[in-house]
């Protein structure tokens, strides 16, 4: 799979704007052979909303308008899209990310580790048991931005089957040591891929940072933007070397399985109740 990471800046409230950018770097990463197009967090909304009635009136059921688009650009251009939105559900808001292909929605996932900022302030908590999705064979994760600093996400990914893990976000200045460190440390620990697909633009005074990435199963970077500029990132997934877990250094010297070699029953103290209430719309 040859996968491509957009990074780019995003117009707040501009739904339609934001999804005729999101149409044209499709096509571009289309022409260059990409099989899955990663957009950011909040790719079709923004993200620094004021307030709860502000965010509802981005918000939108799935399938939406957008989703609809997509899926007929993969009809006739193939591939598979990756975008960020503000999903309703029921009168409740949440920060999701959907998978579109030619057959419509393959998956959602909505954001489970919710900080007090922006659009997060006003959704509520992702409410879903976490699992990977396949598109052609492979196992793709899904996470989004401020759920990569909880690591039992990327392995509860990895536990099951996941090749790739991938992390649509829109990183604040505040978030520049986990935008350069924790997408090749949540594929060391995982041995599995993992891509961040960041925003870049200044939004009601809040610069992004962009700083995207693709690391393959043992961290080393395939491709990363320099900073803040708007670009397309590819690599190629080859997904036996996730699947291979056993790395074998020295035969019978040096050898690792960090899925084989955890000791669960040491790790009890992660089920225990979580959280004080929280502030917000949760």
């Amino acid at each position: 799979m040859r996968i491509a990471v957009v990074q780019m800046d995003i117009k707040l409230a501009d739904q339609a704007t934001n999804l005729a950018n999101v149409l044209d770097r499709y096509h571009e990463a289309r022409e260059l052979d990409a099989d899955l197009i990663v957009f950011p967090e909040c790719t079709l909304t923004g993200y620094a909303f004021d307030s709860l009635d502000e965010l509802r009136s981005c918000a939108q059921p799935l399938p939406c308008d957008a989703t609809t688009t997509l899926t007929l650009a993969c009809q006739k251009t193939g591939g598979h899209v990756i975008v960020g939105l503000i999903e309703e559900f029921e009168g409740r808001l949440f920060n999701c990310c959907v998978i579109v292909g030619p057959n419509g929605i393959v998956g959602r996932y909505r954001k489970a580790h919710l900080p007090f900022i922006g659009a997060d302030r006003f959704c509520n908590y992702g409410d879903e048991l976490l699992r990977p999705y396949t598109i052609d064979d492979f196992k793709i994760g899904l996470h989004i931005c401020y759920d990569a600093g909880f690591p039992e996400v990327a392995r509860v990914l990895a536990l099951q089957g996941a090749d790739l893990l991938l992390l649509p976000t829109n990183w604040p200045p505040g978030a520049i040591g986990v935008a350069e460190h924790i997408i090749p440390a949540r594929a060391i620990e995982n041995t599995v891929y993992c891509a961040s697909a960041s925003r870049v633009g200044v939004e009601r005074g809040v610069k992004y940072l962009g700083l995207s990435k693709i690391c393959d199963p043992f961290g080393k970077i395939l491709a990363a933007a320099k900073g803040d500029e708007e670009t397309i990132l590819y690599a190629e997934i080859n997904p036996q070397l996730a699947r291979t877990k056993h790395l074998i250094r020295t035969a019978g010297l040096d050898e690792i399985n960090r899925i084989a070699d955890r000791r669960p029953e040491l790790y009890q103290t992660i089920m225990s109740p979580k959280r004080l209430p929280r502030p917000g719309n949760r």
